[in-house]
């Protein structure tokens, strides 16, 4: 009888510790359930993890679905890059480009060659690599008779191939990273109505000199509507050249637009700019573009200093910009290692590093930290404790500032629009066919801040925005009205307050 009365009680306390367990893991809200439901989308292809932020490792996840499960989470895999770079180099980490002459500079004539070294500049504009000329010309440089010569020997990042992804290797979001990445290596085609002539004018920007376009467009004086869909764009590269055709028609009404296309290779698009923005400056060039390395006797002349780390990343994330994060990715090998980087050399230099830190995740695949990948893989659960533990790092701040906020800008400017989560949330979100995603921290309405994974892979994960933005809003709404400050005890649930609108929405007319 004894027995029995010890087995019974044991049995009875199994089953309250399973029940305070699930009480403290939460299912998925009803009202995602039912977005996936009618996005034909079955939960076992989803995996959602909610924690209070600054729980860390000890505290329990409110929901936790499929939270192990190894996922391929398309751009949010830029908040690993991103937070790596920012804890490592820091926030005020910045690259430099160099111009290096090999010869005598007399009367503004350099009798020799004049060579560019790149080391891996994420974000070298048209603006800011026409600083760098204008140096050169306030320095008395006007005539280089011998060669441009382009060094892009920091990175080993050769034969990428931007149409192996999706067969569309003109989008600027396939370009490949260089160590002289120039512009993105795009060119922004301006369209823009001219009713007095009757005629749409094309130009480029920059007006590359191995650039030609073709303009067959008609004006029309109809409703704008999908101007892309009757605007045809037809475009041709080779190495330093391209062609550009437009046929179609283009109506009054659309005004002014922008299309932007990836056009020549690396060293043929930083050798045709460099001619466009040197001829601008007052400069001339005798000799061809090329690649190569500054001569031993060479002297440094001018060095360009980029943007800073907390600025890049702050770009990378907000608007998902995928060349800039591979270029991170490089940089963190090269910084570790030495040049040459490569990808493989990144993606070890980075699980080692989190492994250092007591991050080690082992699911992790990165193939060039972009997320821009079919094989890039982690799990919500890991994905969830990284951001936590950027919530205790001292580049908090700059972390979660780069993230798009709900409502207002970058990537999730349009999403959640007019609802209680609008401004009350930072977000990465992620896009790939038969993948979307979303990461970030979410302000409840009861003051208190969660970090939110959501990732779906599927088929029909195109139709799953309406399930991760409902998730959003279950949080800042006070998940149910029932967020638990600590684990050990399940509190009453504070009544849902409607949360104040943020000085953005104050001010949105």
């Amino acid at each position: 009888m004894h027995r029995l009365s010890s087995m019974s009680l044991a049995i009875a306390a199994l089953s309250v510790s399973l029940a305070a367990a699930g009480a403290f893991a939460a299912a998925l809200p009803a009202t995602v359930t039912n977005a996936l439901r009618d996005a034909g989308i079955p939960q076992d292809s989803v995996s959602v993890v909610v924690q209070e932020a600054g729980a860390g490792a000890v505290g329990t996840p409110l929901v936790d679905h499929r939270g192990d499960a190894p996922m391929n989470p398309a751009s949010v895999m830029k908040l690993v890059t991103t937070f790596v770079a920012l804890e490592w180099l820091g926030p005020a980490f910045t690259w430099k480009t160099e111009a290096w002459i090999d010869g005598p500079l007399v009367d503004g004539v350099l009798d020799g060659n004049l060579t560019i070294k790149g080391y891996g500049d994420p974000k070298i504009t048209l603006e800011n690599f026409w600083l760098m000329l204008r140096e050169m010309r306030q320095k008395g440089l006007r005539e280089i008779r011998g060669d441009l010569v382009l060094d892009r020997s920091y990175f080993a990042a050769r034969g990428h191939d931007p149409g192996r992804f999706d067969e569309q290797p003109l989008r600027a979001y396939n370009v490949g990273p260089d160590a002289l990445l120039v512009n993105f290596k795009t060119v922004r085609f301006i369209l823009s109505p001219d009713p007095d002539q009757r005629r749409v004018n094309v130009r480029a920007e920059p007006p590359l000199p191995g650039l030609t376009i073709r303009n067959q467009l008609k004006l029309t004086a109809t409703e704008c509507g999908d101007w892309k869909g009757s605007t045809r764009g037809g475009f041709t590269s080779n190495g330093d050249t391209a062609d550009a055709s437009f046929t179609g028609t283009y109506a009054i009404a659309c005004g002014e637009q922008s299309w932007y296309v990836s056009l020549l290779d690396h060293p043929g698009y930083a050798g045709a700019t460099f001619r466009s923005l040197w001829s601008e400056a007052g400069g001339t060039l005798g000799g061809k573009a090329r690649e190569g390395t500054a001569s031993a006797g060479a002297r440094l002349f001018v060095t360009q200093t980029s943007p800073q780390l907390a600025e890049i990343v702050r770009d990378i994330n907000k608007f998902s910009n995928n060349v800039m994060a591979r270029q991170l990715f490089l940089t963190l090998d090269a910084q570790a290692n030495g040049p040459p980087a490569t990808s493989d050399r990144a993606a070890a230099t980075v699980k080692e590093w989190l492994r250092k830190r007591g991050l080690a995740f082992r699911e992790l695949v990165m193939e060039n930290g972009s997320g821009l990948s079919r094989i890039e893989r982690i799990s919500a659960a890991h994905l969830n404790q990284l951001l936590q533990s950027a919530y205790a790092s001292p580049v908090m701040p700059e972390y979660i500032s780069s993230f798009a906020l709900t409502a207002v800008d970058g990537t999730m400017k349009r999403r959640l629009l007019g609802t209680g989560a609008a401004g009350q949330a930072h977000i990465k979100t992620g896009t790939l066919d038969g993948v979307r995603a979303l990461a970030g921290y979410v302000l409840d309405a009861h003051g208190r801040r969660w970090t939110v994974v959501g990732m779906v892979n599927h088929p029909n994960a195109g139709n799953a925005g309406a399930a991760l933005d409902a998730l959003v809003q279950w949080v800042a709404a006070g998940p149910d009205g029932e967020p638990q400050r600590s684990q050990q005890k399940l509190e009453k649930p504070d009544k849902p307050q409607k949360p104040r609108p943020t000085t953005r929405q104050r001010q949105r007319p």
